[in-house]
């Protein structure tokens, strides 16, 4: 009736897949470490927004554009590697602290959690990932239009969602440890700053 094929193995898959770690999941740690459970949250929501709406463009049929168009493709992937690249480089060079600032020098909420919804919206991968994945599990023959698409795409927002926000949780609880220790939250900045300039320049490598 709704046009789905293998809901359990689809389940089990995308549980696995948001368990895997990428840009979003570094995002969500790096916030959560550095600003405490409420900044956690936020990023978890701003990933997770950029989540739904990919799985929009992909049950409108909008990701077969990137999938076809070389320019369209380029000027995404370029977008979103250009962005991580930023958020690397903040997070080097920044005398705030980066990720993890001096007290009052925290980054708002609104920008922790458009930082997070860029970071998923811009890159082209997670896209094309539904692209190909979801109709995988969707039934040809069914006349269900664009529903299979939306009933999978939540799902996968769902244990994503919930995946994000287990880790928002459990790592904010060493906040108030990197507060009182400087030069660790230092070098975690610089860390989480040449993860970011990693990633991007993959995601600038990528092919179609």
């Amino acid at each position: 009736m709704t046009g789905i094929l293998h809901f359990k193995l689809f389940l089990l898959a995308g549980i696995l897949l948001n368990m895997t770690p990428g840009a979003d999941t570094l995002y969500i740690l790096g916030r959560s470490v550095a600003q405490g459970r409420r900044a956690g949250l936020l990023s978890v929501f701003g990933i997770s927004s950029g989540v739904a709406v990919h799985t929009l463009l992909a049950a409108l049929g909008l990701s077969v554009v990137l999938a076809r168009s070389a320019l369209a493709f380029q000027i995404v992937k370029t977008a979103g590697a250009l962005y991580l690249g930023y958020l690397g480089l903040k997070a080097l060079l920044a005398r705030d602290g980066g990720f993890i600032p001096r007290e009052g020098a925290a980054a708002s909420n609104r920008t922790i959690y458009l930082q997070g919804l860029l970071t998923n919206v811009l890159n082209p991968k997670v896209a094309l990932f539904f692209l190909a994945f979801l109709p995988q599990f969707v039934d040809p023959g069914a006349d269900s239009g664009i529903l299979p698409f939306l009933l999978l795409g939540a799902t996968f927002f769902l244990t994503g969602t919930v995946w994000c926000l287990c880790l928002a949780y459990f790592s904010s609880g060493v906040t108030g440890f990197l507060r009182r220790k400087p030069r660790v939250a230092a070098v975690l900045n610089k860390a989480c700053g040449g993860l970011f300039l990693a990633l991007g320049a993959r995601l600038l490598l990528t092919e179609r």
